[in-house]
């Protein structure tokens, strides 16, 4: 899970009262970055707006610069911290890939749009199915067969699910951030936490961590919430990426205004309680067989979801191609901190093995806001 709280605190105070020229400064990037983000290529698609999947209405993004190219659908993490922010940081994906971006339930402008009381069923699997619908919109929008699926963080625990049950939709599954559920024998990352707790002499929050337990399974959202921040807070390399690639593609973002900023906010504490689907997830006993390509791409010093821990799991995957890779220089937030170096592993390694061939989109069926 993103540390909600390390997140919130970091700009409570510039989202709250902003000084004019902070504002300014803010208006005049937004502007270049706006221009950036023009697609005004023949074949180009850039639609968004609200769809009604599950029975609410949901945010959904769809970009890139040739219909033809391979549909790749984002699964985001968080829970409730919805990708689009990161739109201007991946505009090169849009030259290869056309970008299917959702922000779930309870996430971005699809909480924006409800509030939490216009949310519904909140869980795991009214998500899981969610995303089922999303993957069926965008094969019929860009007349698809099938799609990348792409998770990151804890949305691939979302991601493995989908892989596994469901080839007959997904060209290939990419994994970032790639989060394993043990039910609860992996306990490496907890003890690396406490080991960097003690090693900065940090002992309250070593004392909240003791206190929290080393099984997540037996967490409340609030403990996962807790856990998060102090795992982010022990790491410099993670505090640093929330502050500049997380925060910056906020605050700079020319498709969210200060409003969905709040929103965004909002939709990750309402999103917690999500987590508690996951409560004795094993994927190991789910199984490691796969029917389609199946790529791990990891930030090599991530402390929220360790490389080893996930290429063990890979290292046990039978699929009909594999492909596990580290992002140099980067923990959590790899292929966002480094989105260059993430295309390089998409076009070296996933497009080949992908067989979608999508014709010319349909009429857009996006509702605007």
């Amino acid at each position: 899970m993103i540390a909600v709280a390390t997140v919130t605190a970091l700009t409570a105070a510039a989202l709250a009262t902003p000084a004019a020229g902070l504002l300014a400064h803010r208006a005049l990037r937004r502007a270049q970055a706006a221009r950036t983000l023009r697609i005004d290529s023949p074949r180009g698609i850039d639609e968004q707006g609200f769809v009604r999947i599950g029975g609410i209405d949901q945010w959904i993004s769809v970009r890139g610069e040739d219909r033809t190219n391979p549909v790749l659908v984002e699964v985001h993490g968080g829970p409730g911290a919805a990708n689009a922010i990161y739109t201007v940081r991946t505009r090169s994906w849009e030259r290869h890939f056309t970008i299917v971006r959702w922000d779930m339930r309870g996430a971005g402008k699809t909480f924006g749009r409800g509030g939490a009381e216009g949310q519904g069923e909140a869980t795991f699997q009214r998500l899981y199915e969610d995303a089922l619908e999303v993957t069926q919109y965008a094969r019929r929008l860009l007349r698809a067969d099938r799609v990348v699926l792409l998770a990151n963080s804890y949305g691939t625990a979302f991601g493995l699910r989908l892989a596994r049950a469901h080839p007959e939709l997904y060209s290939a599954y990419v994994g970032t951030d790639q989060n394993i559920h043990s039910d609860g024998h992996d306990t490496s990352a907890h003890e690396a936490l406490l080991e960097r707790l003690r090693a900065a002499g940090k002992a309250k929050r070593l004392a909240r961590v003791e206190s929290i337990g080393p099984d997540p399974y037996a967490w409340t959202p609030r403990q996962r919430a807790t856990y998060a921040k102090l795992s982010a807070q022990s790491d410099p390399l993670t505090l640093e990426t929330l502050k500049k690639v997380v925060l910056g593609s906020m605050w700079l973002s020319p498709l969210h205004s200060l409003r969905d900023l709040r929103d965004y906010f909002r939709g990750q504490s309402f999103s917690e309680r999500i987590t508690g689907g996951t409560a004795g997830f094993d994927d190991r006993a789910d199984g490691t067989r796969f029917g389609i390509p199946f790529f791990v791409f990891q930030g090599e010093h991530d402390v929220l979801t360790p490389a080893a821990t996930a290429r063990a799991f890979f290292d046990e995957v039978r699929a009909p191609v594999k492909h596990f890779a580290l992002i140099e220089d980067c923990g959590h937030f790899g292929s966002f901190r480094r989105p260059d170096r993430f295309l390089e592993l998409l076009l070296t390694h996933v497009r080949p093995a992908v067989t979608t061939t999508p014709a010319a989109a349909s009429p857009t069926h996006l509702r605007a806001a």
